[in-house]
C-alpha cells in the first residue's frame, strides 16, 4: 500500500532518462509519475526537469502550450532541473542564447564541458552530508554566475554544479545515473516541506 505521506513528484517525460529519475525518487522516498501534458501538473507536489536537448524540449513545450503552464507551476512548487533542465530554469542562457523559464537566478553556458565524447565522472566535496559526491557529466552546461539568493552546494573547477534557490534546485550533472541518492533525497525533503538542516548547510 502506498504511503500517503510520500510527496508526489512528477518527472517531465519528454527527453532524457526520466525512468532513472523515477527510480531514484522512489528509492529516496517519493511517489514519482511521468508528466507529458500540462493538465497532469495538477496532480503533483513537485517536479523534476531531466536532461536531454534543451532546444528540442523547448519546441515540444511551446508546440503544446505547455511552456506557460510549466512556468506557473515551477514558480509555485519545488522543482529540480538536471543538465538541460538547469538550462530551462536559468535566468540567462548563453552559447547560444535561448528562451528559458527564468526562475533560477543563474547564468548558464550550454555544452561548456565539450561534446559527448568529453563526458566524465568526477568526485567532489559537497555541502550535503555524507562525504564526496559522484557527478556524471554528459554534454554538461556550466553555471557561469549565480545571484545573491542562490546557494552553491558543489563545484567543479570553481564553477557551481549543484545549486539551490529556495525550493528550486539545479544540477549540471546527472545524479540519476549515480547510485548515490543524496541529491534526490535532498529534493524529496524540499518537496515534503522538511527542514533537516535548520542551522543551514555547511559552507564548502
Amino acid at each position: 500500500m502506498t504511503n500517503p505521506g510520500k510527496p508526489r513528484i512528477g518527472v517531465l517525460a519528454i527527453q532524457g532518462d526520466y525512468a532513472a529519475h523515477a527510480l531514484a525518487l522512489t528509492e529516496a522516498g517519493a511517489r514519482p509519475s511521468e508528466i507529458r501534458k500540462p493538465e497532469e501538473l495538477a496532480a503533483i507536489d513537485a517536479l523534476v526537469l531531466p536532461g536531454g536537448e534543451s532546444t528540442t524540449m523547448l519546441k515540444f513545450l511551446e508546440k503544446r502550450h505547455f511552456f506557460e503552464a510549466l512556468r506557473e507551476f515551477c514558480a509555485r512548487k519545488p522543482v529540480f532541473g538536471t543538465c538541460a533542465g538547469t538550462i530551462l530554469l536559468a535566468r540567462e542562457v548563453r552559447n547560444p542564447a535561448q528562451r528559458s523559464l527564468g526562475l533560477l537566478d543563474v547564468v548558464v553556458e550550454r555544452n561548456a564541458y565539450g561534446r559527448q565524447i568529453d563526458s566524465s565522472i568526477e568526485m567532489a566535496e559537497t555541502a550535503l552530508p555524507g562525504g564526496p559526491l559522484e557527478m556524471v557529466f554528459i554534454r554538461a552546461p556550466r553555471i557561469m554566475e549565480i545571484g545573491p539568493g542562490v546557494e552553491a552546494l558543489a563545484f567543479r573547477d570553481g564553477y557551481p554544479t549543484l545549486v539551490r534557490q529556495g525550493n528550486t534546485m539545479a544540477a549540471t550533472f546527472h545524479p540519476e545515473l549515480s547510485p548515490d541518492r543524496r541529491v534526490h533525497g535532498f529534493f524529496v525533503d524540499l518537496a515534503s516541506g522538511a527542514d533537516l538542516y535548520p542551522s543551514g548547510l555547511p559552507d564548502l
